[in-house]
């Protein structure tokens, strides 16, 4: 049985700082598909020899999985647990905050001095309560690291999670399951995500028919929980990433970088910050 389509939304555009940024998830009417709360996409920017470059500062996040999708160029890590990373073309960084980490990231000077484009979609997971205060944890994996499924003139990147019997390197605490996928004009994939789960599928570029529906460029395609079945044809060459999980029906309390369950939580993560106990990073 094929996964029902709940609703198809534009991106909107927000700003963040002086950069802008497209944003999906969350939108009027749509506060989130748990347990994705929040989905930003940095389109496509041709970043000229010498700059200015994507940089984000040292901050801090508790409580979630902020997630990193490098489509195109590449991002430096470096965080307050002493991982340090840069993230390729193809690749993904996946953090769990957990009880509390600090990071930044940004392109490294390598890129800066030769230019190139750069594409990113920033992925935001809910934790349950019982997963909120874990230790925190790093992994990064870049493309030939990550399982290929191919069909119909497409390749599917299986990032976290089981499709179609290859299984992402990913280790996911609540089971996500994460791939993109690459099609060409007229490419052609089947697969199958868990039922009972809320999915997601965002087209970052291009257009298909998604279980029969038209989606365009930059839409999200929220799915149902019933059925297993999905089926996306191109119309044109275009980049998508699908995305599974189970709700979290749970109070959910957000402000800034923090995710967490009540108020009081959330003041606890703003004195743990102040007081230094999710590490230290220097700029």
């Amino acid at each position: 049985m094929k996964k029902s389509i709940e609703r198809i939304v534009n991106n909107q555009t927000v700003w963040m700082g002086q950069t802008k940024i497209g944003q999906p998830l969350p939108q009027a009417g749509l506060d989130e598909i748990s347990p994705f709360i929040l989905l930003h996409h940095a389109a496509p920017e041709e970043i000229p020899p010498g700059g200015p470059a994507f940089e984000v500062a040292p901050h801090p996040h508790r409580g979630f999985e902020p997630i990193t999708f490098v489509f195109q160029g590449e991002v430096e890590h470096r965080d307050s647990r002493g991982n340090e990373a840069v993230v390729k073309g193809g690749g993904v960084q996946w953090i769990t905050s957990g009880m509390g980490i600090i990071h930044s990231e940004g392109v490294p000077k390598s890129f800066i001095e030769t230019g190139g484009t750069l594409e990113i979609v920033q992925l935001w997971i809910n934790l349950p309560k019982v997963l909120k205060m874990v230790q925190p944890n790093y992994q990064m994996f870049n493309r030939e690291d990550i399982p290929v499924i191919e069909q119909t003139h497409s390749k599917i990147n299986v990032i976290s999670g089981k499709i179609n019997g290859s299984t992402g390197p990913i280790r996911s605490l609540t089971n996500i399951t994460a791939a993109t996928i690459e099609m060409q004009v007229q490419g052609k994939v089947q697969f199958d995500l868990p039922e009972g789960e809320n999915g997601a599928i965002y087209q970052l570029s291009g257009s298909s028919q998604i279980n029969g529906q038209q989606v365009g460029n930059m839409q999200l395609v929220q799915l149902g929980t019933n059925g297993s079945e999905v089926e996306i044809e191109s119309d044109t060459e275009s980049k998508l990433l699908v995305l599974s999980g189970q709700s979290i029906d749970e109070p959910k309390k957000m402000w800034g970088p923090y995710v967490m369950n009540t108020q009081t939580e959330i003041m606890e993560a703003l004195r743990d910050y102040d007081m230094g106990k999710m590490g230290f990073l220097p700029r």
